[in-house]
């Protein structure tokens, strides 16, 4: 099956081509390819000049800093347009273990409509966080599995892969959601269409190099998100008992 990883980049120049080459070394069929939003640091340069080592590596230069999910719904697109029928999500920070690709893309050629490394299931791990960041993780992840019901360990993993076909039945690209709570939303959808999720554990590594994204809004985002699809549920529900249905 087709392969793409899909890799959104704002200021990753320290980062990027450890990443392509260490995905390159683990999965040599896919093929990668780098959603950049501006960087002023220059990742963008750093991958074209890696495309012209492999064939399989490219870059789409985005004109501005326009979010997590907007760089996700566009790089599945593109994606799915040169023919991918799996694609992979990874940061490009390091803080996933590029190793396990190969286990992340053989759980969706298996049957899962979506596989997801997940820090909270029996032998997942998160090394080198601030006791602050990894309660606050724990509760985003408990507050969004209990409201909306997902089942759900690590709704907010970024190291997932989706088949092409689950994506499209979901409709990606119609999700709101632009920091990190379109790990969720993304999540949300896949369960509400019945689709079959898988996960297993890793090892998060906190980033060496480079700036954290994580801001006191993208928190607020996705608290907020999880209550409107609450919201969205309840309204949903209580329809169809009028209808009768």
């Amino acid at each position: 099956m087709r392969v793409v990883v899909v890799v959104p980049t704002y200021n990753e120049n320290d980062n990027i081509e450890v990443v392509c080459r260490r995905i390159m070394a683990v999965a040599p069929a896919a093929s990668v390819l780098v959603v950049d939003d501006a960087s002023p640091d220059g990742t963008a340069a750093t991958v074209e000049r890696l495309a012209a080592e492999f064939d399989s590596i490219s870059v789409l230069r985005r004109s501005g800093k326009l979010g997590l999910g907007s760089a996700y719904r566009t790089g599945f697109r593109a994606a799915i347009e040169a023919g991918a029928e799996i694609c992979v999500q990874i940061d490009a920070d390091l803080s996933h273990d590029t190793e396990l690709l190969p286990a992340l893309i053989t759980n969706v050629e298996l049957g899962a409509d979506l596989a997801i490394g997940s820090r909270y299931v029996p032998g997942g791990r998160t090394l080198d966080w601030p006791s602050r960041r990894r309660r606050l993780s724990r509760w985003g992840n408990r507050y969004a599995a209990g409201v909306l019901g997902l089942a759900v360990n690590d709704a907010t993993s970024g190291f997932r892969a989706y088949s092409a076909a689950a994506l499209e039945r979901m409709e990606f690209e119609t999700l709101r959601a632009e920091g990190y709570g379109f790990q969720v939303e993304m999540t949300y959808r896949l369960v509400r269409i019945g689709g079959k999720i898988v996960e297993f554990p890793i090892t998060f590594r906190d980033r060496v190099e480079g700036a954290s994204k994580m801001s006191g809004s993208i928190v607020r985002e996705a608290t907020v998100l999880v209550a409107r699809l609450w919201v969205s549920d309840f309204r949903g529900r209580r329809k169809r008992r009028a209808e009768g249905r």
